[in-house]
């Protein structure tokens, strides 16, 4: 017997049921799209009905695959904790629906911006339709030698390209730049979500004692990697001004962020560092539906170590992707030859890496969350890198940002 279709979800005509549907929207997206925005659905409907079933299969694979093929490394068999494998599991599912109403509120929010329709059922249609190929493919990761054909989940991409301007009533002129907008932005708010709910997870399983403390401030600390709770609370405001820059970014009003222009960056790069030989510059940059950027790269050598020096623009992407320095993230990790570690310093996120045995590395300054300055290759020593990055005038990065 087929699969009987929700009843908040609605009964889809030829085929039937959740398979056919799953059908006709993989296969024929652009004829399934005006059958979802025509048919009445509840947000409890859609997030039960549809997303909560397809959004189990991925965790539940993973779950099979760590206890029926343990990993083994040099000799040496591990196998996941069943209990640990289970909570992992459930968490990850609840976390897959909850991001996909996170997206639907942005999709509905970013829509009014593009010339579209407000629409809190249609969004959350827009995101939990959208999401059914990455759902599906989840299925491959139930044996390691299929993992790597999760990819083809990036389908959900363009089911949301044909599908999100259909339900959102956006023109089609305008419809690149909403697509573009509502992915970046829905990604990270994806992220916040995740890093909630590894808040939350910490507090459960008293990972770091007292973290939130009495005002939801504090740490957590998960594999090396501290979060600031406490930081938390200021990614609402920071996400809609990041978003705000980015929509003005795509429409070309004010308030866009534009790349500076790749030649600006390569003269902030130093001609010659003492005791190494600049050998190449380069510059280049570009943008498309309003969203830009741009580099200027030098190469050093001395003798038969050579390291790379670059300044990078992200423009308005370094600001999405940060949220503004709302998130203080840090890590610190020892290896059998080096270290990495990532830290706020001075209101700049800082990484480095370095390897004893290689003598090779890389350090790099991320200033006003946009412009990335980095250093990598070998070298005597990571202070040979720090002080090839201290040569770029961070301080004229600063100012371009504004």
């Amino acid at each position: 017997m087929a699969s009987e279709f929700p009843k908040d979800i609605g009964q889809p005509p030829v085929g039937g049921g959740m398979i056919g549907r799953i059908q006709r929207l993989i296969l024929k997206p652009k004829d399934e799209w005006p059958a979802i925005d025509a048919e009445p659905m509840t947000a409890q409907g859609i997030l039960m009905g549809w997303v909560a079933p397809l959004a189990a299969i991925g965790p539940a694979a993973r779950l099979i695959q760590g206890q029926l093929f343990p990993m083994s490394v040099f000799g040496v068999t591990w196998r996941p904790p069943l209990l640990g494998a289970i909570v992992t599991a459930i968490l990850t599912w609840l976390l897959a629906i909850a991001s996909t109403y996170v997206w639907a509120l942005v999709i509905d929010a970013l829509a009014p911006s593009f010339g579209g329709t407000k629409n809190q059922i249609s969004a959350l249609k827009a995101a939990a339709f959208s999401g059914t190929a990455a759902w599906i493919c989840g299925i491959f990761g139930i044996l390691p030698f299929l993992g790597i054909l999760a990819i083809l989940g990036l389908y959900s991409i363009y089911l949301f390209w044909v599908g999100g301007p259909i339900l959102m009533k956006v023109p089609q002129d305008k419809a690149p730049g909403f697509i573009i907008v509502s992915i970046i932005v829905g990604a990270v708010a994806m992220i916040v979500a995740g890093m909630v709910a590894l808040a939350i997870g910490g507090a459960m399983f008293a990972m770091t004692p007292n973290a939130f403390g009495p005002a939801g401030g504090g740490t957590i600390t998960v594999g090396g990697t501290t979060l600031d709770t406490g930081k938390l609370t200021d990614s609402a405001a920071k996400l809609q001004a990041a978003t705000s820059a980015m929509e003005a970014s795509v429409k070309g009003g004010n308030g866009a962020v534009k790349a500076v222009d790749p030649g600006a960056l390569q003269n902030l790069l130093p001609a010659s560092i003492s005791g190494w030989n600049r050998t190449s510059v380069e510059n280049q940059g570009g943008s498309a539906a309003g969203i830009g950027g741009s580099n200027a790269r030098a190469e050093f050598q001395s003798g038969d170590q050579s390291f790379s020096l670059s300044v990078t623009d992200t423009g308005v992407l370094g600001n999405i992707a940060t949220l503004g320095g709302a998130i203080n993230a840090t890590s610190n990790k020892q290896t059998a030859t080096g270290y990495e570690k990532s830290e706020m310093q001075d209101g700049n996120r800082v990484e480095e890496k370095w390897d004893n045995q290689s003598k090779s590395g890389s350090y790099s300054v991320l200033v006003a969350s946009r412009f990335a300055v980095e250093a990598s290759g070998s070298a005597p020593s990571i202070d040979t890198l720090k002080s090839a990055v201290a040569s770029v005038n961070l301080g004229q990065l600063q100012s371009m940002a504004k």
